[in-house]
């Protein structure tokens, strides 16, 4: 089914964002919208009617982002990267 990559994209909005809750809405004509509801407030229409892709780049996009996990060897190989530009 096409909104299971919707709704997958909304629970991890919701998880990004534990201050509103997310839920999302779709039109009869098959465009997905988002609805953003402070605690114990009324849902809010945030978004505009999207398609698919459009949807989930727009969740992926709103609330907090997740920061990337940078290891030590990733950390070391940079810089072993940046030395070796510089000594070109």
């Amino acid at each position: 089914m096409r909104s299971t990559k919707a709704s997958a994209a909304v629970t991890r909005l919701n998880a990004r964002d534990t201050e509103y809750r997310y839920s999302l809405g779709m039109t009869a004509s098959g465009f997905f919208y988002l609805l953003r509801a402070a605690r114990g407030g009324a849902p809010e229409k945030i978004s505009a009617d999207l398609t698919l892709e459009e949807f989930v780049e727009f969740a992926n996009k709103t609330g907090p982002q997740k920061k990337a996990k940078v290891s030590k060897l990733d950390v070391a190989f940079e810089k072993q990267l940046g030395s070796a530009k510089g000594a070109k």
